[in-house]
């Protein structure tokens, strides 16, 4: 009974956040296109305590980029946000995406084609949740932005599905961030 019960609110909580792997996909079994799979998250240049990180993120961003969270579809402030420029992660400070490659997905995340370049983000094999999937992290710190998904559009055919609170925008011909808060 109480798998049954497990089951079944598995697939209701898949339904409602449609933020999960659309299709079996054998790409979890090839390597992507250049970017770099991690197997530990201890394998990044940069390394915090979590008293450390705690003082350099706001809370939901502690949430999403530490604790590997997610935030509810169409309530980040990235979703439906269309203006030119660059998205920085609010871990590292460094760029991991650009406008150019950004699209309405209607997931209610903010979604991307690809990475504004091979070196800014890795991938983690995520079987959380009773799913198999890439998780995207920062590659300085190895902190959660969101996860990868092979229904994206063309060229890529990859949507990376990633968290508001993970990602810092600055405008075309602004300053890159100094700090996350």
């Amino acid at each position: 009974m109480k798998k049954t019960f497990y089951f079944i609110g598995l697939g209701i909580c898949t339904l409602l956040t449609n933020c999960t792997q659309s299709q079996t996909s054998n790409k979890l079994i090839k390597e992507y296109d250049g970017l770099q799979v991690v197997a530990s998250y201890k394998d990044f240049p940069v390394q915090y305590t979590n008293a450390q990180w705690k003082e350099r993120l706001t809370p939901g961003q502690f949430f999403i980029l530490r604790e590997r969270g997610t935030e509810r579809p169409f309530s980040g402030k990235y979703d439906h946000f269309y203006q030119k420029g660059t998205y920085y992660s609010a871990a590292s400070l460094q760029p991991v995406f650009s406008s150019k490659t950004k699209f309405n997905s209607g997931t209610g995340w903010p979604s991307f084609y690809a990475p504004i370049n091979n070196n800014a983000v890795k991938l983690v094999l995520d079987n959380s949740d009773g799913m198999q999937r890439w998780e995207v992290v920062d590659s300085k710190t190895g902190s959660h932005l969101g996860h990868l998904f092979d229904d994206g559009p063309k060229p890529t055919g990859e949507r990376f599905c990633l968290d508001t609170d993970a990602l810092i925008f600055v405008p075309d011909g602004g300053k890159a961030p100094t700090s996350s808060k």
